[in-house]
């Protein structure tokens, strides 16, 4: 019998440690499900997807490690995954320098592409940069109907892990809300393993900011939440960005109702968009996705992570290889930078709702999806809301935050 062709795909997320919790470890699972999906519809054309799965335990070190060892030992076609920034930002480097090829699924930080003039990395996951926009966009269309409040006499205060992630998210910030006239009172980057927020909680409380803006993972969002609640600090609203928000099952396991209406900007997660809104087929997807996530992990929560993994690894299994290995010869790098570039998806072409075509090759950022965009949503109970851009809007936002929650000022 003649072997079966195969594609080998190293695939790389925390499993372990902190990142995991974060919404690493969900990611990897809605990674996991599209290679199932993929495989059980027969593979692409004629190739079996073959995944090396591995952990990086929320090390930078660990994942440059495996990714030089999945592609000089085990000799993967391609590497795929990473959720930390701090991670993506130099394997991203290092695939390039080989002339390797890395799809990026969740990884956010602009500084993954911008002005690196990479040929063999991509990403059609939102970058950094639009985050910070999203959110102060949000308020500058709120401010006068919400919070009674001209845009120039909003106050917010930009508060941010210092990795790549936590400041590529807060520059964006810091830009769009001056631009839009906002004023900013307070910005301030902290290490996301420090086990003390009160200085920070501190300065929150002097600055009085109506609206907090905040990037982080997740442990560190535990501790800011908890020290500014001791400390009596109050808002109108919080808005965090991805990462951390994003697991809002686990926000609200420690803190209960305080932690209702918290904002989050991130990809939308799938199950929240109207699947008419979507081409044809895609709304069952979506339901195969939360089937096998809520059969795995017996919870009602879907995080935007699990749609995040699957979406992307879904866009690069149904169009980018099937290009490279009709029109270009095989999933070698060359074929599938040229697939990739190929691309032409249209909005409502994917699960989370935004198409995708790439920046190409002398654009300062270059292999990033220049169709992808993040929405706005908040949290009550186990249910999440989309609230901004209107267009996909399922409910108007709660804003600010009602008397009598503990947050509230």
């Amino acid at each position: 019998m003649a072997q079966e062709k195969e594609i080998r795909v190293g695939v790389i997320y925390d499993l372990t440690g902190p990142l995991a919790a974060g919404g690493s470890y969900a990611g990897y699972l809605g990674n996991k499900y599209a290679i199932d999906m993929i495989n059980e519809r027969g593979g692409v054309e004629g190739y079996k997807i073959a995944p090396i799965y591995v952990d990086a335990q929320s090390k930078a070190e660990v994942a440059i490690n495996e990714t030089e060892r999945l592609l000089n030992q085990e000799k993967v076609d391609l590497i795929m995954g990473v959720f930390s920034s701090a991670q993506c930002v130099p394997m991203a480097q290092k695939v390039d320098q080989v002339q390797s090829f890395m799809w990026a699924n969740i990884c956010v930080a602009s500084s993954v592409f911008k002005d690196k003039n990479l040929k063999y990395v991509f990403r059609p996951q939102v970058h950094s940069d639009q985050f910070g926009e999203a959110s102060c966009r949000f308020l500058a269309d709120n401010a006068k109907s919400k919070l009674g409040k001209e845009v120039k006499d909003l106050k917010v205060a930009i508060i941010y892990e210092d990795g790549p992630y936590g400041a590529g998210v807060a520059s964006g910030n810091e830009s769009a809300c001056k631009e839009l006239g906002m004023q900013v009172a307070l910005k301030e980057g902290y290490s996301a393993t420090a086990p003390d927020l009160s200085p920070l909680v501190t300065k929150l409380r002097r600055a009085r900011p109506d609206v907090i803006l905040h990037t982080g993972y997740n442990p560190d969002i535990t501790l800011f939440l908890r020290q500014a609640k001791e400390q009596g600090l109050k808002w109108d609203a919080l808005i965090g960005h991805g990462a951390g928000y994003g697991q809002f099952d686990k926000l609200y396991a420690t803190f209960k109702d305080d932690a209702n209406l918290i904002y989050n900007v991130d990809p939308v997660a799938a199950q929240l968009l109207d699947p008419k809104t979507l081409a044809p087929g895609l709304g069952e997807i979506t339901q195969e996705m939360v089937k096998r996530y809520k059969a795995d992990v017996k919870g009602d929560e879907v995080p935007t992570h699990v749609s995040m993994g699957f979406n992307q690894a879904w866009i690069f299994f149904t169009d980018v290889l099937p290009r490279a290995i009709k029109q270009h010869g095989g999933p070698n790098p060359e074929a599938l930078r040229k697939a990739a570039l190929e691309t032409d998806i249209p909005i409502g072409g994917t699960i989370q709702g935004y198409g995708v075509k790439f920046f190409g090759p002398g654009e300062s950022m270059a292999g990033q999806n220049e169709r992808s965009t993040p929405a706005v949503m908040q949290y009550n109970g186990n249910e999440t809301y989309v609230v901004w851009p209107e267009e996909i809007k399922t409910r108007d936002a709660v804003l600010p935050l009602p008397k009598g929650h503990g947050y509230a000022r």
